[in-house]
C-alpha cells in the first residue's frame, strides 16, 4: 500500500502525453496527424481511464485505512526559506479525482463525435487533455503555492477553451471577460497566499494549520490582518467558483462548445473554489467573521443564481445560472461548517449537471439541422419545443436530470439538497427561508426549461405569415420571408437508413415564384451512440450515486459512531475539522424534513406546469387565472402585472449586474486612461515639449544679439545680474517682515 502511495505522484501527468504528442505531431507531420485526428480520442480516453482506475483504488484504500499520506521534495532552500514540491492523498483529494476522472471520460467520449465536424477537433483534445493534468495536479497539491500554480494553468486551459472559436467576436469577448474576472479573484488569492506565509513561516497545509491555529489560540497574531488574508485567499474561490459578485463570467462561458460548459463549468473548475475552500476549511473555522462571509457569499448567490435564471432564454445560460446557484449551496454549506453535506453536494450535482449540459448539447446538435449553426437559435428555447418526440433518449435522460436537480427523491441531489436545507434551520432561521425558497425556484426554472424544450409542439417549423401566427412564443420561417403566404399541400413521413426521423412536405407558395415546389424539412434527430453512450452512463451515476451518503446504507464504527459510506471516506479530514456525526438517525424528523423540501419542489414544478406547458393548456390555465384574478382586491390588480414584469426584466437583463460592471467600471476605466492619457500628453510632454520650445525661440533671439560687440554681452549680464539682485532682495525683505511678526 505504501508502495502504491508512493508512486502516486504520476497520477496528474498521465493525461500529460496526448497534447505533447498531439503539438509534436503537428509540427512535423501536420498532414497526417490531421487526417488521423479521430485516432486521438483513443489514447485521451485510455490515458484518463488508468487514472480513474488509480483514483478509485487510492479512495478503496482511504475507506479501509482512514489515513493521511503526504510527501514532498525540498525544490529550493535558501536560509529560512524551504519550498517543496510535493503532494497530498487524502479524502478529499481522493473524492476529487474519482469526480474529475469519471466526468472527464464521459466528456471526451461525447466530444468525439459533437466536435467531430470542427476543424478545431485536434486542438480540441489537447486543451482538454492539458486541462484534466492541470486540474489533477490542483487537487493532489500539497502547498499553496503548488495550487496557485495549477489554479493558473487551469484558469488558461479555460480562457482557451471558451474561446475555442475564436473567430466568433461574442466568443473571443467572453474568454477575455472570464479571464480579467478570474485575474481579480486571482490577485486576492496570491496576496492572501503570501499574508498567510508572512503570519507562519510556511505553506506546507499541515504545517500551516498547526502554526496558524496556535497563534490565534495564543492571541499573537493581528486578528484584522489574519481575518483580511483570509478574505484575500476566499476571494479566489469566488472568482473561480462564480460567485457573486464575481460570477458574471460564468454565462458568457457558454459560448464555448457544450462539452467544455458540461466538465469545466459544471463538474470540474468550477468546483475548484468550493475544493480550495473545503481544504482550507482547518483555517477558516478559527477565524468566526470569515466563515460567517463565506455563508453569507453563499446564500446570496444561490438566491441570485435561481432569480437570474427564470427568465433567460438561452438553454446553456440557464443551466449556468442553475451551477451557480448549486455552488451557492455549497458554499453555504462550507461557511456553516458542513463540511461533508458540502462535498456530498458537490458530488450530485457534478453528475446531474454533467448530464443535463451533455442532453443540452444534444438537444443543440439536433436543432442545428433545422436552423443551421446558429447559437442564438439553436440554443433558444423559444424556437424548440415538441422535441420528445424526435429525442426520446435525451428527453428520458434531462427528464432525469431535472427531477435530480430539483430535489425529487430517490434521485441524487435529494438526499445533499435536503441535508443543506436542515443543516441551514440549524445555522439561521433567515438564511434557511431563502435557501428553502431558492429550492421552489430551481423547480421552477428547471422545469421551465424543460417544458419549453420538449413539451409542446415545436417552434421552428412551417408558418403562415397573414398577421397571426400559430405559436405562442415568436418563431422564424426556414422558407420564406415575413408577408409570404406558404400553403402546406401534404406532408409524409419516411425513415431514411441512418434511423433518422424526417419529414418530407411539398409546398406551393403564391408570393414568390423562386420558392420551390417541393423542400424536404429535416425534423430534429437522436444523436448518434457515442453521444447518448455517457448521458446513459450519467443516467446511472445521477440515480445512484445518492447511495454514498443517504440514510438507508449506514454503519456503526467500532466507537459507536454512526457512519455512512461518504463519512467513513471522510473520517480523517471530518477528525480534522473536529466535527462528530451523529450516533442516530431520527427516523421521523428525516421524514418531515424530506417532504417539507419535496413538496417545495414540487409546488414549483407545479407553477412552471401552470405558466409553460403545452400552448393551448397554458391558454386555459391563463384564462382560469384571469378568472380568479378578477376576484382580487384593486391594489393586487394593479401591483400584480407590475411585479411579474419586473421580475422578468430583473431575471432576463441579469440583474443590471453586468450593466453596473459596464456602467461604472469599464467605462469609469476608460474614462480614468482617458484622464491619465491627457495628463501625460497635455502636462507632462507639454511641459517636455514647451521646454524645448522655449529653449528654441530663446536660442533664436539670443542669436541676434550676439554680434560680436562686448558692450553688448556687458550690458546683457548686467541686466540678468539686476533682475537676480531684485529678486533675492524681495526673498529676503519678506523673510524678514515675516520673522518680525512672529517676534
Amino acid at each position: 500500500m505504501e508502495y502504491t502511495y508512493q508512486y502516486s505522484w504520476i497520477i496528474p501527468f498521465i493525461p500529460l502525453p496526448v497534447p505533447i504528442l498531439i503539438g509534436v505531431g503537428l509540427l512535423l507531420f501536420p498532414t497526417s496527424t490531421k487526417n488521423l485526428r479521430r485516432m486521438w480520442v483513443f489514447p485521451s480516453v485510455l490515458l484518463l481511464s488508468i487514472v480513474m482506475i488509480c483514483s478509485i483504488y487510492l479512495a478503496i484504500q482511504q475507506i479501509n485505512n482512514s489515513s493521511i499520506h503526504l510527501y514532498g521534495w525540498s525544490w529550493t532552500i535558501n536560509n529560512d526559506f524551504s519550498f517543496e514540491f510535493g503532494y497530498l492523498v487524502d479524502p478529499l483529494t481522493s473524492i476529487m479525482l474519482i469526480l474529475i476522472t469519471t466526468v472527464g471520460i464521459m466528456v471526451l467520449i461525447y466530444s468525439d463525435n459533437y466536435m467531430s465536424h470542427d476543424q478545431g477537433y485536434l486542438r480540441f483534445f489537447a486543451y482538454m487533455s492539458f486541462f484534466n493534468t492541470s486540474m489533477l495536479g490542483l487537487v493532489m497539491s500539497s502547498n499553496l503555492i503548488q495550487i496557485y500554480f495549477f489554479w493558473e494553468l487551469v484558469g488558461m486551459c479555460s480562457y482557451l477553451l471558451i474561446g475555442f472559436w475564436f473567430t466568433r467576436p461574442i466568443a473571443a469577448n467572453a474568454c477575455q471577460k472570464a479571464f480579467v474576472t478570474n485575474r481579480v479573484g486571482d490577485f486576492g488569492l496570491l496576496l492572501g497566499i503570501l499574508g498567510f506565509y508572512w503570519i507562519t513561516g510556511s505553506l506546507e497545509f499541515r504545517d500551516l494549520f498547526e502554526i496558524f491555529k496556535n497563534l490565534v489560540y495564543n492571541n499573537e497574531v493581528n486578528f484584522l490582518f489574519v481575518t483580511l488574508c483570509a478574505f484575500l485567499v476566499f476571494a479566489g474561490a469566488v472568482a473561480k467558483s462564480a460567485q457573486f459578485p464575481l460570477h458574471v463570467w460564468l454565462p458568457d462561458a457558454m459560448e464555448g462548445p457544450t462539452p467544455i460548459s458540461a466538465l469545466i463549468h459544471a463538474a470540474t473548475m468550477v468546483a475548484a473554489g468550493i475544493f480550495l475552500v473545503a481544504r482550507l476549511l482547518p483555517l477558516f473555522i478559527v477565524i468566526p467573521y470569515i466563515m460567517n462571509i463565506i455563508a453569507l457569499i453563499g446564500i446570496i448567490t444561490l438566491f441570485l443564481g435561481a432569480t437570474l435564471a427564470l427568465a433567460q432564454k438561452d438553454i446553456k445560460r440557464s443551466l449556468a445560472y442553475s451551477t451557480m446557484s448549486q455552488l451557492g449551496y455549497m458554499m453555504l454549506a462550507l461557511g456553516m461548517g458542513s463540511y461533508r453535506v458540502a462535498l456530498f453536494h458537490l458530488i450530485t450535482h457534478a453528475y446531474s449537471k454533467a448530464l443535463l449540459f451533455l442532453g443540452s448539447g444534444s438537444i443543440i446538435h439536433s436543432m442545428e439541422t433545422i436552423v443551421g449553426y446558429s447559437p442564438d437559435k439553436s440554443q433558444n428555447m423559444v424556437f424548440m419545443g415538441g422535441l420528445r418526440k424526435h429525442v426520446p433518449i435525451t428527453k428520458t435522460s434531462f427528464l432525469l436530470g431535472t427531477l435530480s436537480l430539483c430535489g425529487i427523491p430517490p434521485l441524487a441531489c435529494f438526499w445533499s439538497k435536503d441535508e443543506i436545507l436542515n443543516d441551514s434551520w440549524l445555522y439561521s432561521p433567515i438564511f434557511a427561508i431563502i435557501a428553502c425558497s431558492t429550492a421552489g425556484l430551481t423547480a421552477f426554472y428547471m422545469f421551465r426549461i424543460y417544458l419549453l424544450t420538449f413539451e409542446g409542439h415545436l417552434n421552428v417549423h412551417f408558418q403562415t405569415y397573414s398577421g397571426k401566427k400559430n405559436n405562442l412564443f415568436s418563431s422564424i420561417s426556414l422558407w420564406g420571408k415575413k408577408g409570404q403566404k406558404v400553403k402546406v399541400i401534404k406532408k409524409k413521413i419516411r425513415f431514411d437508413n441512418n434511423n433518422v426521423r424526417s419529414m418530407t412536405r411539398s409546398f406551393i407558395t403564391s408570393n414568390n415564384k423562386n420558392f420551390g415546389t417541393n423542400n424536404t424539412f429535416s425534423y430534429p434527430h437522436e444523436s448518434d451512440n457515442t453521444m447518448l453512450f455517457p448521458m446513459l452512463v450519467l443516467v446511472l451515476f445521477t440515480l445512484f450515486i445518492g447511495v454514498i451518503g443517504i440514510p438507508f446504507f449506514n454503519q456503526f464504527n467500532q466507537d459507536g459512531i454512526y457512519l455512512d459510506i461518504l463519512s467513513k471516506l471522510l473520517m480523517p479530514s471530518i477528525n480534522l475539522l473536529h466535527q462528530n456525526t451523529n450516533n442516530s438517525v431520527d427516523w421521523y424528523e428525516f421524514v418531515e424534513n424530506a417532504t417539507f423540501s419535496v413538496s417545495i419542489a414540487y409546488f414549483g414544478i407545479l407553477i412552471a406546469s401552470f405558466f409553460y406547458k403545452p400552448v393551448y393548456s397554458s391558454l386555459q390555465n391563463l384564462n382560469l387565472f384571469n378568472f380568479f384574478f378578477k376576484h382580487f382586491p384593486k391594489k393586487i390588480q394593479i401591483l400584480w402585472p407590475k411585479m411579474i414584469n419586473g421580475i422578468y426584466d430583473w431575471s432576463y437583463n441579469r440583474g443590471y449586474i453586468d450593466f453596473f460592471y459596464v456602467r461604472f467600471l469599464v467605462e469609469g476605466i476608460r474614462g480614468l486612461a482617458q484622464l491619465t492619457n491627457f495628463f501625460d500628453r497635455r502636462i507632462i510632454d507639454g511641459f517636455t515639449n514647451g521646454a524645448g520650445i522655449v529653449s528654441f525661440f530663446v536660442g533664436e533671439g539670443i542669436k541676434y544679439v550676439g554680434g560680436g560687440r562686448i558692450s553688448s554681452y556687458i550690458l546683457v549680464y548686467v541686466f540678468y545680474i539686476l533682475i537676480f539682485l531684485l529678486i533675492f532682495y524681495f526673498i529676503t525683505f519678506s523673510l524678514n517682515i515675516s520673522n518680525f511678526e512672529f517676534s
